[in-house]
């Protein structure tokens, strides 16, 4: 029941995820974004007055349908603030942040576990009730706060404004365009890094997602109570903030994304292989504080080398919302892994994602190759790659050829 509860949560997730993105610069990230944070903040304060399964299903299809288009619409939303070896760190703040998100909700949730009672409510009433209203108090505060451009930032001088617009356009990457196409749609389907690294997002959902939603039902296996269980989610999350901060700045500082999340994902194989071989709690916790680390370190990496790729704007809305559905479907799979049958070694779900993060790392190397191949190609068919385009302005033929200009350089 948990698990279907869960799964249809993703299926009204992943159909706004294209639809979102490609309105948001119509409607503007200003209202949008708060927007689907508000109406995602008011379903889950509504969640606390459940009282059937049926309307916990109906419950969780709203939550889906109002949070799915969030995430992707950050993504691209930070996209147009930041530089391409700038955007990862960005990212890793606000994915970090979910991070310690699951950390402290499980220390906030322990405390709030000791309201039951009052207001003839439960403990888990009261966890959707203060959680939800905060969000629609946040949601609240950013209408007025975030900016839909730098022009935009309150605490900008119109210098900053302008300096900051002036720095994104001192990359030939630098590629917004303002015009909507079917035709630059339906493209971003066709090209394989897109494709690659989408299922190389895929794996990761299913291992991200997994892990967020069971390692307080992992932990538990282990001989704890409630309310221990959700202090010994903390530390794990905590390490894995700081390994994707580490992470971030070294993709960032050196622009590699393939290397860098090479590097973590064997990370999370080394927490897999762990998990799968402990036998007591000491090397079991150590595994899950390896595998959580890991995973969530490699994400940004793979995340951000979306929209690095793609332009001008339409491709990358599609492109990263692309992306996330492949994320998320990872995620649906992952609802269906972990059954209380397999406790406490969970030795398929494990088996399974250390396979995926195997693949992960196979993809991610055939990413890269496959990147330098077209950075050296458009540097030897550059005449062919311009042939129909030549004749425009520079600025129309980097609005029409998007990514596939040849003084667009794929970031590695």
């Amino acid at each position: 029941m948990q698990s279907l509860a869960i799964t249809l949560t993703y299926v009204p997730y992943i159909a706004a995820e294209l639809p979102s993105n490609l309105v948001l610069k119509k409607i503007g990230p200003r209202i949008m974004l708060p927007g689907m944070m508000l109406a995602w903040g008011i379903v889950t304060t509504l969640q606390s007055l459940v009282k059937t399964y049926s309307g916990l299903l109906a419950c969780r299809f709203f939550l889906g349908l109002c949070e799915g288009g969030l995430f992707p619409g950050i993504v691209l939303y930070l996209s147009g603030f930041y530089r391409p070896h700038e955007l990862q760190v960005r990212i890793a703040l606000f994915f970090s942040a979910a991070a310690l998100s699951s950390a402290f909700s499980g220390l906030l949730a322990a405390a709030i576990q000791q309201m039951d009672g009052i207001g003839n409510m439960h403990g888990w009433q009261w966890i959707f009730l203060l959680e939800g209203l905060f969000t629609v108090c946040f949601a609240s505060f950013c209408f007025w706060a975030l900016p839909n451009n730098p022009q935009g930032v309150k605490t900008f001088k119109e210098a900053h404004a302008d300096h900051c617009e002036y720095r994104l356009t001192l990359d030939a990457n630098s590629v917004e365009g303002i015009k909507f196409s079917w035709k630059a749609v339906l493209s971003t389907f066709k090209d394989p890094h897109v494709w690659i690294n989408s299922v190389a997002l895929f794996c990761n959902g299913c291992s991200l997602f997994g892990l967020a939603y069971f390692t307080p039902s992992i932990v538990q296996t282990l001989g704890f109570n409630n309310t221990n269980t959700q202090l010994l989610t903390v530390p794990p999350f905590v390490l894995a903030f700081i390994a994707t901060m580490i992470a971030a700045y070294v993709a960032d500082h050196y622009k590699q994304r393939g290397l860098t999340a090479m590097v973590t994902t064997t990370i999370a194989i080394i927490g897999f292989a762990l998990f799968l071989t402990a036998d007591n709690f000491g090397q079991k916790y150590t595994a899950l504080c390896f595998l959580i680390s890991g995973i969530y370190a490699s994400s940004p990496s793979m995340i951000s080398w979306v929209p690095n790729n793609t332009a001008s704007h339409t491709r990358r809305a599609t492109a990263v919302a692309i992306s996330f559905v492949l994320t998320n479907a990872g995620g649906i799979l992952s609802t269906w892994i972990y059954p209380k049958k397999d406790a406490p070694r969970y030795a398929f779900a494990a088996k399974l994602n250390l396979s995926f993060c195997v693949l992960t790392i196979a993809l991610l190397a055939t990413n890269l190759t496959w990147l330098k191949f077209l950075n050296r190609r458009k540097e030897s068919h550059r005449d062919h790659l311009m042939k129909d385009v030549v004749h425009l302005p520079l600025k129309d033929q980097r609005e029409a050829l998007g990514d596939h200009h040849p003084d667009y350089k794929y970031t590695l």
